[in-house]
């Protein structure tokens, strides 16, 4: 079965990411994703899409765990960022449980997110020992402010639903079993109008944002790259796996 799926309802395309049990990115999925999301583009019938996944968590990152996914090829993941935030169609994202690291980056290449009650949004590289990826040292600033999103990147604190809707890092909260059904309606309410008007308008908005999350992670890269080597990261991607505070030394 594809890792991306998508369905329709009147004008707006359900989008579907399931890579259990987790849905941790990968280059493949990602590109598969934008690779959907650009054909949506080009459907004179949609206009918004639904992003959601499967299972228990919206996305819980990248898989530093995983013998494997150690050798995900950042900067290659990154190319298939730049190209999701470059899609000119509306996006709701329906967030159920953990959008962590790069799985809040991915959460917030939505233009809008209806989070569950059981939603978690962290940008917990810091305690990886990495660096911020995905353009989030770029969009999550823009979203909620400069002060909190340096909140969030140097603590890696998880905000609940509620919190993420005071900070507009989320735009409604709805029950578990139904935040597919609030991210639709509100997917519908931006189908009712002019798309073409609705297009502009978003592309307006967003003007420069591709371009900045590409210059952003450009440099968030070099970065990762050499915290990457660095024994804290080791033992980041350790004390994760035993649910454990690091013991890092700086090194």
């Amino acid at each position: 079965m594809s890792e991306v799926t998508v369905a329709r309802d009147g004008h707006v395309a359900i989008v579907e990411f399931n890579r259990p049990p987790n849905n941790h990115v990968s280059v493949p999925s990602m590109a598969a994703l934008a690779d959907a999301l650009e054909a949506l583009d080009a459907d004179a019938e949609i206009r918004a899409t639904i992003l959601c996944t499967a299972g228990k968590n919206f996305c819980a990152g990248a898989d530093f765990q995983t013998p494997g996914e150690k050798t995900i090829s950042v900067g290659d993941l990154y190319v298939q960022a730049v190209r999701l935030f470059s899609v000119k169609k509306p996006i709701v994202a329906a967030v159920q449980g953990a959008a962590v690291g790069a799985g809040l980056g991915l959460a917030l290449v939505a233009d809008f997110r209806v989070a569950a009650e059981d939603a978690k949004f962290s940008a917990n590289f810091t305690k990886l020992g990495f660096h911020p990826g995905f353009g989030l040292t770029y969009t999550l600033p823009r979203l909620v402010g400069v002060q909190r999103a340096h909140l969030m990147h140097l603590t890696g604190r998880r905000i609940k639903a509620d919190e993420a809707v005071s900070w507009g890092l989320a735009d409604a909260v709805a029950p578990v079993a139904e935040v597919r059904g609030a991210a639709l309606a509100l997917a519908r309410e931006l189908a009712e109008n002019a798309p073409l008007a609705v297009q502009a308008t978003r592309q307006t908005l967003r003007t420069g944002l591709a371009a900045a999350v590409k210059a952003q992670t450009d440099i968030e890269l070099k970065e990762q790259t050499w915290l990457r080597q660095t024994e804290d990261f080791a033992e980041g991607v350790r004390s994760v796996n035993e649910r454990r505070p690091g013991n890092f030394q700086g090194r």
